[in-house]
């Protein structure tokens, strides 16, 4: 599923309607139909539908007329003045008029008493007052018709955005339409990634209006949103004469004392995602409580210059920092570690915060390196704060990693990850799995799968998504999902996900 800013999803409809010549009315058609698909009409019978005079309100005087021909009970609105009305929007506007279909307008607070009572007598709201071209914020009748459409709605669809909803920042427009879907076209709108804005968008289903591939690969970049088939796809099935040497060597550093539990969580994650030998480099005060525990993985003593030396050489990836603490020592093999030639390097947690002031390390380095920050750690290393990260994730992910030759993978509600080109976005997991040790065992993961000679991007994608499908299937019937409780799924869910 792809990502596109607004301003390129009209640069995409107008060279599919003046340069591939698809009349806008057919795109208008489609996308009322594909709004019907997404409607429950065995269970649904009564429909408001609310339009303004654009091709959002286009779009819904022709849901309005599909849902009329399909015998169901429709009450039409035409919010403001038909003056202005785009050629397509009077198209369908005419249609519903030649069909008598009960049609009212709303231009004053006098003619909101009827469209209460239409709001409260039916079952579904249809919200086609404003699209993506909506630029200033609201007021006036649009304003009441929206909070009148909150307050009394038993379930509302939105047509293309939620009206009100900036479809690039994802910023509300002073008031707007909290949908319980929204079914938009063809581009998953970058707006709809901000936090909070699934508030107002509900369940967000993008569906093909009929554009053209080559319309939308003139125009789009490569930003897109995973699902199941982008990492069944690139899951690679084992060879029955595989043997553990066919799927690569982990080291992870991690743990101090007190931190043992990130270091083993790693560790795991590694391990229970399919890596074929996996070590543990720690501290030695803490080693004989972390081999007690690892079964099956080994550890090493971080002092022991010479196994470490030899534990770096054979490994395919490395994993670095999670309870290292954040002191001059990490700081220290963090930097020695990044100039290795030719490793695949993840760093995390405390391994990401000695980074803060000391970038150039990262600008130096030999290796492949993907840091997987949290919008906190993130916030350190960039001199950003959290509230702007959070609104430009993409851009500041995007950046920085272009900036210094790395992959970032900022961790969060829909994760971005990213070489500063391509850009991923995992829709998977949710606040079940708010609790510690989740990043470590991602990070194991991470390790495990580019040690088993996975592109280091590919890697990251592919972890973050079977991480958090992990703990998305398990919060279904788990009040709260901690990181042992995915380190037990993730082989089933990577068999799963396999094709």
């Amino acid at each position: 599923m792809r990502i596109a800013p607004v301003e390129i999803c009209r640069k995409i409809d107008d060279y599919t309607i003046n340069e591939l010549k698809i009349p806008s009315i057919i795109l208008m058609e489609n996308a009322a139909l594909k709004v019907v698909d997404n409607i429950d009409l065995k269970n649904y019978d009564s429909f408001c539908v609310i339009c303004t005079k654009g091709n959002n309100g286009g779009d819904g005087f022709a849901v309005a007329r599909h849902l009329y021909n399909l015998n169901k009970k429709v009450h039409v609105f035409l919010v403001g003045k038909e003056e202005g009305m785009s050629e397509e929007c009077r198209t369908n506007f005419n249609i519903l008029k030649s069909l008598h279909v009960d049609l009212d307008k709303v231009s004053s607070l006098e003619d909101i008493a009827e469209l209460m009572e239409s709001i409260d007598e039916s079952q579904v709201v249809i919200d086609g007052i404003f699209g993506t071209g909506i630029s200033r914020n609201i007021r006036g009748i649009q304003d009441s018709v929206i909070s009148l459409i909150n307050e009394k709605s038993k379930y509302t669809v939105s047509i293309d955005v939620p009206s009100g909803l900036n479809g690039n920042t994802g910023e509300t427009m002073g008031n707007c339409v909290k949908a319980d879907k929204t079914v938009t076209f063809q581009l998953y709108k970058k707006g709809f990634l901000r936090y909070g804005s699934d508030e107002f968008t509900g369940e967000v289903v993008v569906e093909d209006i009929g554009i053209p591939e080559i319309a939308i690969k003139k125009f789009i970049g490569p930003e897109f949103i995973m699902d199941k088939d982008f990492v069944g796809e690139r899951l690679k099935k084992r060879n029955k004469l595989g043997h553990k040497g066919d799927y690569g060597r982990v080291l992870v550093i991690a743990g101090s004392q007190g931190f043992t539990g990130a270091a083993y969580i790693c560790t795991q994650g590694a391990v229970r995602s399919g890596a074929g030998l996996v070590t543990l480099g720690c501290y030695k005060n803490i080693q004989q409580i972390l081999s007690s525990k690892l079964v099956e993985g080994m550890t090493i003593q971080l002092e022991d210059d010479s196994s470490m030396k030899k534990a770096v050489e054979k490994s395919d990836a490395i994993a670095i920092g999670p309870g290292m603490g954040a002191n001059d020592r990490t700081l220290d093999i963090v930097a020695s570690i990044l100039n290795i030639p030719g490793k695949n390097v993840v760093i995390d947690a405390d391994g990401v915060n000695v980074l803060k002031g000391n970038l150039q390390i990262l600008r130096d380095k030999k290796c492949k390196a993907v840091l997987t920050p949290h919008l906190g750690e993130m916030a350190r290393i960039t001199g950003f704060d959290i509230g702007y990260i959070e609104k430009n994730r993409i851009e500041v992910a995007k950046n920085f990693a272009a900036q210094n030759g790395v992959i970032v993978l900022l961790k969060g509600y829909n994760t971005v990850i990213t070489d500063g080109e391509r850009v991923a976005v995992n829709p998977e997991g949710n606040s079940s799995m708010a609790s510690g040790g989740m990043g470590d065992c991602l990070t194991g993961i991470i390790a495990s799968f580019a040690a088993q000679k996975y592109d280091l991007f590919e890697a990251a994608c592919i972890a973050a998504f079977v991480h958090g499908y992990s703990g998305e299937k398990l919060s279904r019937y788990m009040f709260c999902v901690n990181a042992g409780h995915v380190l037990k799924e993730l082989p089933f869910s990577i068999k799963e996900l396999m094709r």
